[in-house]
């Protein structure tokens, strides 16, 4: 009897659990609509295209269907780890993809502590939008800038000499060793006041009386930072964090494609540039997707690790 109870009271609170579903996204229909179509593009282009993963695990041929072409299982995948590039392709993802973390990555949240700072509101909006820009240029463009400011003769280049931070005036993308600090730095510069956004939204959201009260205790403004800012966007940080290390293996194809020359693939070969030259310009299409695979199951597996571990260290974490 109690049982039978038990079981009713569960079916009608699943009930009105589903009915109180229903009545919410009926009141959110037009909302519901306008995140209707991106939710079909990504079916279309993110999930449909899964089923083509099966090509790493056979021959494919362009000319032939899918399902005629004979299975090899994990040759591509056993081949590209006695690739001779494999070692020069791990080494400059990891190397860009992690200057990137250590540089890019706390640089939005100090510039907009700083921005935070300013009293002048039309500096500040000045700031904002010149930071903004580069952002809305396409790395072809930017390209083209930054390429002629790193020549031999560029102004760039002219004032590092001058600073005595190089030895010699010289074509520096035309040097291995310094492609990984060209491309952290010129994508910090690109993206720095568009990502700062979230975070100064963050900071918006934090309620003036906890900074009042600080200042009635005497705190300057270093401390108001660090001790109200820092803890009150500490969420945030931690999310971004968590989606910026399961981009580790992502190096940003558009960047490097357009910054890299004869000169200096032995830094420039990275994963995406690879998998490029293996699938589009050889025809290799098994092959890269191999490939593909293998990077997105690192990068899955470093995004659960660090979800993981910032869950346990700040409470917040992605899910």
């Amino acid at each position: 009897m109690q049982n039978d109870i038990a079981a009713n009271s569960v079916k009608a609170q699943s009930k009105t659990g589903l009915n109180t579903n229903l009545k919410r996204l009926y009141s959110q229909r037009y909302l519901q609509a306008m995140a209707l179509p991106g939710i079909v593009w990504m079916i279309i282009f993110c999930y449909i295209p899964l089923v083509w993963i099966v090509i790493a695990f056979k021959e494919y041929d362009i000319v032939k269907p899918i399902w005629s072409v004979p299975w090899v299982g994990f040759t591509h995948f056993t081949d590209f780890f006695k690739d001779e590039q494999f070692l020069t392709v791990i080494r400059n993802t990891f190397g860009i993809s992690l200057l990137r973390l250590a540089a890019g990555f706390p640089a939005p949240i100090i510039f907009a502590l700083l921005l935070n700072e300013i009293r002048l509101v039309r500096f500040k909006k000045l700031v904002q939008t010149v930071s903004y820009l580069p952002h809305f240029l396409s790395w072809v463009i930017l390209g083209g800038i930054v390429t002629p400011w790193l020549s031999d003769t560029g102004f760039i280049t002219n004032a590092l000499f001058n600073l005595h931070i190089i030895p010699e005036q010289a074509l520096l993308l035309g040097e291995p060793k310094y492609f990984w600090q060209i491309a952290v730095i010129s994508d910090i510069w690109k993206e720095l006041g568009w990502s700062a956004i979230i975070y100064i939204a963050a900071i918006a959201g934090i309620s003036p009386a906890l900074y009042e009260a600080a200042t009635v205790d005497g705190a300057g403004r270093f401390r108001k930072i660090w001790y109200i800012t820092l803890p009150c966007i500490k969420g945030t940080i931690a999310i971004l964090f968590v989606l910026a290390v399961g981009s580790i293996m992502n190096t940003n194809f558009d960047q490097i494609l357009v910054l890299r020359n004869s000169l200096n693939r032995s830094s420039s070969t990275v994963l995406d540039i690879f998998v490029y030259h293996m699938g589009i310009q050889s025809g290799r299409f098994s092959y890269a997707t191999a490939i593909g695979l293998i990077r997105s199951v690192v990068s899955l597996s470093l995004l659960l690790l660090a979800n993981s571990v910032t869950k346990k260290l700040t409470d917040s974490s992605l899910f």
